[in-house]
């Protein structure tokens, strides 16, 4: 009997990190079939029509924050509103955090998350943050190999609630190594941090606009510095989160060069914007952590991503509504971060790719096959490759556009890119072989999405 779900995209260029190529794409129930040309239509198969398009592999947005609770600030979002919004940016997987609370154990962590992640309309993985795991209880990480989260996250700032001392992240680098389990740290000198902070808090320069000085690239370069250097010792892979800074990315290039499994990511805040958003009209846009840098940092960034030394783009979204971002002009009270999956792919398009740092296949590698070979999601997710699961973006890289909220989908109500020019646009999003938008038009079922468990990986 033939799967009513058999879809073939003729006539597309089709994107891999290899190249780029004239071909049909064959999708049958949830699989991508085969790639060729001229491929032949099953009966009933749908046709999509793909000249002049091209045909990516789904986006992996390897870190997000959807319903975030930081014990601080929660955002007022939901699993199905955002998968919604992420859809229309051509992601088909995310991989987002479950928070161990304080007395929780992981397992239950994790499928607290999984309960609020169930009406997502795109595949969803987990990190799991954790923050209450004491000597002697190393072990409980098995319990993240049982339920399939194979990744945790550490944190060297943020106290009380998230921040991990040098002993504690070395014991758990050991133990996570031990379990086959990758490690993501965000990376930022919580004692220069912290006085940096009270210097401008006793100046009374608290305001929006000082953000950017309370948490120096500096501190993001000591701290990658220190955890590569435990990470070597607990022999242990790690990625080090978010890069702000070109030096951060070329310290886990040099790690790697030296032996190490050491990967960064960066996102298209760190190579688009810039600080001197601080001094502008609405610098209450641009609160997260790391912030925004010098203005010839993006061009170094660009550089290091270009030079192959990061290996993933991603977006740290995080949806605080503009009401929250608003409430009061002190940045030490205004939560930290910014949206950004729906805007993430047509950015990396326009200020990547069409201004000549990055290919296409550097995009399809960035933003789908490393995600999903450092994270343990492959060879299922991250590549156009038959016996995939059919996770296929159609892009048109001809339309140019601007950025606005209003054409968003989120629930925050405003974006950091607004006003800025897009070259291209999404014009479907399949995943697994189901359309989520079709043509511009969203056709998804909420709960349509699937929890993807992991294996562990045993990089050494």
């Amino acid at each position: 009997m033939v799967d009513e779900r058999a879809i073939l995209i003729r006539g597309g260029t089709i994107v891999t990190p290899n190249g780029m190529w004239e071909a049909d794409l064959l999708t049958q129930g949830e699989k991508i079939r085969a790639i060729g040309q001229g491929l032949t239509a099953p009966t009933g198969a749908e046709v999509v029509e793909a000249e002049g398009l091209l045909v990516l592999p789904g986006v992996i947005d390897a870190h997000v924050h959807i319903r975030l609770d930081t014990g601080i600030y929660k955002t007022p979002d939901d699993w199905f509103t955002e998968s919604r919004a992420a859809s229309f940016g051509g992601v088909t997987t995310v991989v987002d955090f479950a928070t161990q609370f304080k007395g929780q154990g992981l397992r239950e962590a994790v499928e607290a998350r999984l309960e609020e992640a169930a009406p997502s309309v795109i595949d969803y993985a987990l990190h799991v943050m954790v923050t209450d795991l004491p000597p002697g209880r190393e072990d409980d990480l098995a319990e993240l190999v049982d339920v399939g989260a194979t990744s945790i996250k550490l944190y060297t700032t943020y106290r009380p609630n998230y921040y991990a001392d040098d002993a504690t992240i070395l014991r758990l680098l050991r133990a996570a190594a031990r379990y086959g389990l990758m490690t993501l740290i965000h990376c930022e000198n919580d004692a220069m941090v912290t006085a940096q902070t009270e210097a401008l808090v006793e100046a009374g320069k608290t305001a929006w606009r000082y953000h950017g000085q309370a948490r120096p690239a500096f501190a993001e370069n000591e701290a990658a510095h220190r955890i590569l250097f435990l990470a070597e010792e607990a022999r242990a892979p790690v990625v080090i989160a978010h890069n702000s800074s070109a030096r951060t990315s070329a310290l886990v290039a040099e790690a790697r060069e030296n032996g190490q499994v050491a990967f960064c990511e960066t996102g298209p805040q760190y190579l688009i914007l810039d600080n001197r958003a601080y001094e502008s009209a609405e610098p209450w846009r641009y609160i997260l952590q790391p912030p925004l840098r010098d203005p010839q940092e993006k061009e170094r960034l660009w550089e290091v991503v270009a030079a192959g030394m990061v290996d993933m783009i991603i977006t740290d979204h995080c949806d605080y509504t503009k009401a929250q971002k608003l409430a009061v002009d002190d940045f030490t009270r205004t939560p930290g971060g910014l949206p950004g999956m729906e805007t993430s792919l047509p950015l990396i398009a326009t200020y990547g790719v069409e201004e000549g740092w990055i290919d296409w296949p550097d995009v399809a590698r960035l933003m789908a096959a490393n995600p999903a070979q450092i994270y343990g999601l492959w060879p299922q997710k991250g590549a156009l490759i038959p016996g995939f699961d059919a996770d296929i973006v159609l892009y048109d890289p001809e339309p140019e556009g601007v950025i606005t909220a209003d054409a968003l989908h989120t629930l925050a109500g405003y974006t950091p890119y607004e006003g800025m020019r897009v070259k291209g646009r999404v014009v479907s999003t399949i995943r697994r072989g189901a359309f989520t938008v079709r043509d511009g038009r969203f056709v998804a079922e909420e709960g349509s999405g699937r929890y993807i468990p992991r294996d562990p990986q045993f990089w050494t």
